[in-house]
């Protein structure tokens, strides 16, 4: 009589892990060339194991020998998703949690965080969109985005209509570019960001669109875009970006993303 299979917590758990993990690893190259390439590596992989459960010793040693060099290729053709998984595990994001946390617990008199000054921005946004001036703008969340704000013009300002008008305004030498908002302010202007490789997007997103894009694929901000050539409301988060939106959405997703 043939016994059942015995299967343990431990086996779920490492069942959960895998399922996770395959799914994370997707998550990252969706929509890049990648895809296709891992597509491929696991066939490789489903193959190197039917033909070793039938012991078809040739074909088996050739596919393990592939697999077996398999890491290094990974790293050479992964490399650009390899270094957003790398950046997203070595950022700040950490160390600035338990610093919130433990200031928070030390501190003798509470102090709350400053909250992100919606109306300001919604206001500027609206009339950029109105006038079809293009603008890109980075809300910080948790991870460090020194790396970016660091190569535009620091500027330190409080948030203001008139101030992210201005920036953006096509007279502005500080019109290129994106700005950073860190801690409630206008951190710098004029950033340079990474823009997505993705190959699904449709043709109607532009450049800044696509910066947008690469930006939130490379960490967790959230970013505002404005269309040049139809004055669209857009928003990206999390490698996701929702085109043609009001200024009501816009102001909601905020006021979740950041005040609630």
């Amino acid at each position: 009589m043939t016994a059942f299979i015995n299967i343990t917590f431990f086996d779920i758990l490492d069942i959960l892990l895998v399922a996770f993990f395959l799914y994370k690893v997707y998550m990252l190259i969706k929509g890049s060339v990648a895809i296709n390439i891992f597509v491929g590596i696991a066939i490789i992989y489903v193959l190197w194991v039917v033909v070793k459960a039938f012991k078809m010793q040739m074909i088996s040693s050739i596919l393990g020998q592939v697999i077996g060099v398999g890491a290094i290729a990974l790293v050479i053709v992964f490399q650009q998703e390899v270094r957003r998984f790398l950046l997203l595990i070595g950022s700040k994001y950490f160390s600035q949690n338990y610093k919130i946390k433990f200031s928070r617990f030390f501190s003798l008199k509470f102090k709350a965080e400053p909250l992100l000054n919606i109306k300001s921005i919604a206001v500027a946004v609206d009339d950029m969109a109105k006038k079809k001036i293009g603008a890109l703008i980075v809300i910080t969340k948790k991870m460090s985005l020194d790396n970016y704000s660091h190569i535009g013009d620091e500027l330190d300002a409080n948030i203001s209509s008139r101030i992210l008008e201005s920036i953006f305004s096509k007279e502005s030498p500080l019109h290129d570019g994106a700005v950073i908002i860190f801690n409630n302010k206008i951190k710098s202007a004029r950033c340079i960001l990474p823009v997505s490789d993705r190959i699904d997007l449709p043709p109607h997103y532009g450049t800044r669109h696509r910066a947008a894009l690469g930006m939130t694929e490379a960490t967790d901000s959230f970013i505002i875009v404005v269309s040049e050539e139809t004055g669209s409301i857009s928003y990206a988060v999390n490698g996701e970006l929702i085109y043609d939106v009001d200024i009501k959405q816009l102001s909601s997703v905020l006021e979740k993303e950041f005040n609630s």
